[in-house]
């Protein structure tokens, strides 16, 4: 079949303002999204620049908007999108150049919400691991498969008029800590959260929620945050 792919185009040495360009190129119904920009980079076009790695839905780097959702393009396939395909950067972000944006921001608020495991106490006397139950385990499961693709963050709203906003991927991210019956540092991320740029941002709109390519349910992870600020109260 024939893919009337229309992408945006950008480059600052050049370019005063964005542009699109269209692309006829032959396709599978079951080619990906990143296959037909693999395609336009490596036979039409060499100046199209986009971030890709893995390409198997892991590294998240390659988390676009297509047709207006975003998207990881090594996860969409044609037959999910149509035969006319728009391909543009993630909003809410500065466009470096094509279909790159500066991640910064985004890695920076994550970063404020101490992704990290915070534990001082002195390790059990038999010098292993410290141990958690299946059930302790369960309750943060949820929020461990997120992988930084920024698709949650740059869906929603809320962090496209104030990109202060920490935002759906770094309060998973805290979810994923909070909840962690080993972790000792969950009143310090609750405070952190109760800022003004906290989950108080959050209007429950569940676009991070639908945009997510792990199906974490961002929403509802969120709402747990807000529970636990106002109960005190992790069970």
């Amino acid at each position: 079949m024939e893919v009337t792919l229309k992408i945006f185009r950008y480059n600052p040495e050049v370019d005063k303002k964005w542009h699109y360009e269209t692309y006829s190129i032959e396709a599978e119904e079951t080619d990906r999204i990143l296959d037909l920009l693999e395609k336009v980079k490596g036979h039409v076009d060499g100046t199209l620049s986009f971030r890709r790695s893995c390409a198997h839905g892991v590294c998240g780097s390659d988390a676009l908007r297509i047709n207006g959702r975003n998207y990881l393009a090594c996860k969409t396939l044609v037959r999910d999108v149509g035969h006319k395909i728009t391909v543009e950067p993630l909003l809410g972000l500065k466009v470096i150049k094509d279909l790159i944006v500066d991640m910064e921001p985004f890695f920076n608020n994550y970063k404020k919400v101490l992704p990290y495991f915070i534990n001082e106490s002195p390790l059990p006397a038999d010098g292993k691991e410290r141990l958690q139950s299946p059930e302790d385990r369960a309750r943060f499961d949820e929020t461990t498969k997120c992988i930084l693709c920024a698709a949650c963050t740059t869906s929603c709203p809320s962090y496209w008029g104030n990109e202060s906003y920490l935002g759906p991927a770094a309060l998973v991210t805290a979810h994923r800590f909070i909840f962690d019956s080993r972790d000792e540092a969950a009143s310090q991320r609750l405070e952190i959260l109760s800022e003004t740029n906290g989950v108080a941002r959050c209007h429950t709109i569940f676009n991070c929620t639908m945009a997510c390519p792990r199906d974490i349910k961002i929403t509802k992870a969120i709402g747990e945050l807000k529970m636990a600020m106002v109960t005190g109260k992790l069970d």
